[in-house]
C-alpha cells in the first residue's frame, strides 16, 4: 500500500484542523486533528529528509498555522488556510517526498 505523501498530511492537517474547529465550534477539536496530522507528517519528514529537515518543517507547519489567522484578517478565513497550506505542502513535498 503507497503512502499517504506528507505534503498532503500536512496541508490536511492545517485544512482539516480548521474545518473541524469551525464546524464543530470546538477548537480544542481542530487542535487536535492539527496536532495529529503535525506530528504524522513530522515523522515521515524525519524518514525521509533527516532530523534538521523535520525540525524546519515543522516550524513552517507552526508558523502557517500562525500566520494564518492574521492572514485571514486580510484575505478571509478559508483563502489563508489553503494558501498556508500550499505553502508548507509544496514546501513538504520539495524536502521530503520530491523523488530524486
Amino acid at each position: 500500500m503507497a503512502k499517504v505523501p506528507s505534503a498532503v498530511v500536512a496541508a490536511g492537517g492545517l485544512v482539516g484542523g480548521y474545518g473541524v474547529a469551525r464546524w464543530t465550534k470546538k477548537r480544542q477539536l481542530g487542535g487536535a486533528v492539527l496536532a495529529v496530522a503535525g506530528a504524522a507528517a513530522a515523522r515521515q519528514w524525519q524518514e525521509r529528509a533527516g532530523g534538521k529537515a523535520a525540525g524546519a518543517l515543522t516550524a513552517a507547519y507552526v508558523a502557517a498555522f500562525a500566520g494564518s489567522h492574521p492572514l485571514a484578517k486580510k484575505v478571509g478565513a478559508w483563502p489563508a488556510v489553503f494558501g498556508v497550506a500550499g505553502v508548507v505542502a509544496l514546501a513538504s513535498w520539495a524536502v521530503a517526498d520530491r523523488e530524486g
